[in-house]
């Protein structure tokens, strides 16, 4: 059983940045796929970013890339969510979750586990 804790979340104005934390307990967090989802009011949770095992290659939504970098400490067993020049559309609760399979995948029914989200709300 893994345990994932987001932290990082808040209030920013519009163009500022935040960086999402996520720390993992209960399992080997080298062997495991990380990624940040998110999820709006009234919509459905939707991929943000993913890295694979060493770090070594990450993916982004088109939403989000050149503005958010998805980086991972193996020997800190966290993964971080930098988020620059926010926009009052990435408004939502982010969420970090885990698989253990091979590859990185953006679709949320293929990680096995989950955090309890933390919240982003970016003022115009």
């Amino acid at each position: 059983q893994v345990q994932l804790v987001e932290s990082g979340g808040g209030l920013v104005q519009a163009g500022g940045s935040l960086r999402l934390s996520c720390a993992a307990s209960g399992g080997t967090f080298s062997s495991y796929i990380m990624g940040w989802f998110r999820q709006a009011p009234g919509k459905e949770r939707e991929f943000v970013a993913t890295i694979n095992r060493s770090g070594g290659s990450t993916y982004y939504a088109d939403s989000v890339k050149g503005r958010f970098t998805i980086s991972r400490d193996n020997a800190k067993n966290t993964v971080h969510l930098q988020m620059n020049s926010l926009k009052p559309e990435d408004t939502a609760v982010y969420y970090c979750a885990t698989r253990r399979g091979l590859l990185p995948v953006r679709t949320a029914n293929e990680y096995d586990y989950w955090g309890q989200g933390t919240q982003v709300t970016v003022s115009s």
